[in-house]
């Protein structure tokens, strides 16, 4: 006899148990493991009503951590939590208006962690640009970077 197959609530429940999902993931993920749409139209209403389903707060919570616990730019995170299937509109809402000083810090780690103060500035700034870092985040994280390498020196 086998084993009877779980319903779509009861897998989506055991995805979120395991992880945080945004609806547009949680979706993806039902529809591939085989259930009919109605099912997983059924599951979805069940866990908003429930409250374990909510894009706007899980987006905040994976916004929150990976901007106080992750070297990433912030466009970085951003595209991280547009592949999570959060919308737009709801990453954009947890942006803090200004970001430069994190994000400096986040460039100089960024920086202490691969290079040697003595390294070409330009290849330092290439590397902070591909990271998503915006243009006087770069320069302004470079000179920095260099200059306290300097200091120390002399």
């Amino acid at each position: 006899m086998s084993k009877p197959q779980k319903t779509a609530l009861m897998y989506a429940v055991d995805l979120l148990a395991r992880q945080e999902q945004s609806e547009k993931r949680l979706r993806e993920k039902l529809a591939r493991k085989g259930y009919e749409p109605e099912e997983i139209e059924a599951a979805m209403a069940r866990l908003h009503e429930k409250h374990y389903l909510n894009d706007e707060a899980a987006c905040q919570r994976q916004f929150d951590y990976l901007y106080h616990e992750s070297r990433s730019s912030v466009r970085q995170i951003c595209l991280k939590l547009q592949q999570r299937g959060f919308e737009r509109s709801h990453i954009s809402q947890c942006i803090p208006e200004d970001t430069f000083a994190r994000e400096l810090g986040a460039a100089l780690r960024n920086l202490s962690i691969k290079y040697k103060p003595s390294a070409d500035t330009q290849k330092m700034l290439a590397s902070l640009y591909r990271a998503g870092f915006d243009t006087s985040v770069c320069r302004e994280a470079v000179e920095e970077f260099v200059s306290e390498a300097a200091e120390e020196n002399s």
